[in-house]
């Protein structure tokens, strides 16, 4: 395993030894979705793999909440955010709303270079957020994939 992998073995030893049961819970359950993942696909996990199945993982919890939270389950909803805050400390860090922008608009301006000079429109958004996520990528932040389809369709929408 990469990075995360190795951070999570020597997390999952401490929370062993301040018998965090909680903690060692969630981490153990994280250790085991990268395992299982390493081993359907047969080799190591790079970074990006792993993060995008940490992604998953945050996803699943915040539906979660919204479900427990819908049900008057608040103990459930509870549990979740604590497993959230968990599994995020093992994501690089959260692009703001601004930063995210800068990136939307540089991917914009890619694509009207690539187009000859004509901006792309709003039928050109799968595109434009496809060029978005290479930049955001290579930044090396996380972005919310609705934030970024949200500014990435504003930005569109001015240029229409």
């Amino acid at each position: 395993m990469a990075a995360i992998g190795d951070k999570l073995g020597k997390d999952i030893i401490t929370a062993m030894k301040a018998r965090e049961q909680e903690t060692l819970t969630t981490l153990r359950m994280v250790k085991s979705a990268l395992k299982n993942k390493e081993i359907d696909k047969r080799e190591a996990l790079t970074d990006a793999e792993e993060q995008q199945i940490l992604t998953t993982m945050l996803k699943q919890r915040r539906e979660s909440i919204e479900q427990f939270t819908k049900g008057n389950r608040p103990e459930l909803a509870a549990k979740e955010a604590v497993e959230i805050v968990l599994i995020e400390a093992y994501m690089p860090k959260a692009a703001d709303e601004d930063h995210v922008r800068k990136l939307v608009l540089m991917a914009i301006d890619q694509m009207t270079k690539n187009a000859g000079g004509v901006p792309p429109g709003p039928k050109d958004m799968g595109a434009t957020m496809r060029v978005a996520q290479q930049f955001l990528l290579a930044d090396g932040v996380r972005a919310d994939g609705k934030m970024v389809s949200d500014l990435v369709k504003s930005e569109l929408a001015k240029g229409a």
